[in-house]
């Protein structure tokens, strides 16, 4: 175990100077959610939320903090693993000594690392630009960290299981991003969850992602704003329901379905 681990440490020191290497995929993470937190916010920054102490871009801010673990996570494992396969580099490490575990260990660390810097850079312009007001509470800033870690447990899990839907690597993006982008529409981060048809809050309430915005609109928005809520209550407790199954779920399917090289290759 401590030799997992240790290789698992300096996996993710590896992983992270990769990531890093594509600059343009690096730019693309942290950039996009700055970019559309701006351009929503300026474009409907004098929407109603359905509760007088609560800005739009306060409510989006939730939302693409609860979206920055699904790209960080999901998006970029489904993408990144496949073309890994294809390019040989996952036989490769099939054929080395070092434990299996610690391969994901470091693709988990870069995820880490990924969201945090994420989160810092969304945190920073939402409070220069956007006059949005940082959590006040030990209980809410608890609440923030036991919902990332769910949040990166389960979507990483689910992304390193999604790596095998794409039959080959350079056509991974045009399937997961949609998906990541289906689910944000329907999941309350571009819209209010609320005002969206029922049918679709249904849909996006098997998924964990809704949970994930929901969780966090509590850590960001005042006190009382649940009664802009479905129910008009956070239900916190449900939220960690959802993002626990979906994390040992995504943990079982992995372990089932992962494949260290192309299909039809042993």
């Amino acid at each position: 175990m401590s030799s997992t681990l240790a290789l698992g440490k300096r996996r993710v020191s590896l992983e992270l100077r990769q990531f890093f290497r594509d600059r343009e995929s690096a730019l693309f993470n942290f950039a996009l959610p700055m970019i559309l937190l701006v351009i929503f916010g300026s474009v409907f920054a004098g929407q109603e939320v359905g509760f007088e102490d609560v800005t739009f871009a306060q409510y989006f801010l939730a939302g693409m903090i609860a979206s920055g673990i699904l790209y960080t996570s999901f998006q970029n494992l489904g993408i990144a693993i496949p073309m890994e396969r294809d390019d040989g580099t996952l036989k490769r490490l099939q054929g080395l000594p070092m434990p299996k575990a610690s391969y994901f260990i470091g693709k988990a660390g870069m995820v880490f690392i990924a969201y945090v810097i994420q989160v810092i850079v969304l945190l920073i312009v939402g409070v220069l630009f956007y006059g949005v007001n940082l959590p006040d509470t030990p209980t809410k800033w608890f609440t923030f960290a036991w919902v990332s870690v769910l949040g990166l447990l389960s979507c990483t899990l689910l992304g390193i299981a999604f790596s095998v839907v794409p039959k080959q690597g350079k056509g991974a993006s045009a399937i997961v991003a949609p998906i990541v982008l289906v689910l944000q529409f329907t999941s309350g981060v571009f819209f209010v969850f609320n005002q969206l048809p029922s049918w679709m809050q249904t849909f996006a309430s098997l998924f964990p992602l809704k949970w994930l915005t929901q969780a966090m609109r509590y850590v960001f928005l005042p006190e009382g704003a649940e009664v802009i809520e479905v129910g008009g209550a956070w239900n916190l407790g449900m939220c960690a329901l959802v993002l626990g199954i979906w994390t040992i779920a995504g943990f079982f399917i992995a372990l089932k379905v992962f494949r260290w090289s192309p299909r039809g290759q042993n």
